[in-house]
């Protein structure tokens, strides 16, 4: 076995990036949001390939209901908005009736 290929290992499983981190908390926050993006793909490996698209298909079905729901909420309020502006509106006018009468004649 040549020293490339027992490098070659170590290499996938340490990521140097350009960037080392500059101080301790920084390396524990890096290797803390790489063992979580580790854990991550491990459980994603253990469900089969229908789970992860009927999964992913359901995450959009409630994603449209909340919008449809919020949707609705946003026109209801709207409408209600604009008819107690025009009541505003109306209360706001001047009344007609006042010192000058007018005779009507009903038949």
């Amino acid at each position: 076995m040549s020293d490339n290929e027992m490098n070659e290992p170590v290499a996938e499983i340490v990521d140097v990036s350009a960037e080392e981190p500059k101080t301790p908390f920084e390396a524990f926050l890096y290797h803390q949001r790489r063992a979580l993006e580790e854990a991550g793909k491990a459980l994603e490996a253990l469900l089969p390939e229908g789970f992860k698209e009927h999964s992913a298909n359901a995450g959009r079905e409630f994603v449209k209901g909340w919008q449809a729901l919020v949707d609705a909420a946003i026109a209801e309020i709207e409408k209600a908005t604009s008819k107690a502006e025009e009541e505003a509106e109306a209360a706001a006018k001047p009344v007609t009736t006042g010192k000058t009468k007018v005779k009507v004649q009903v038949e």
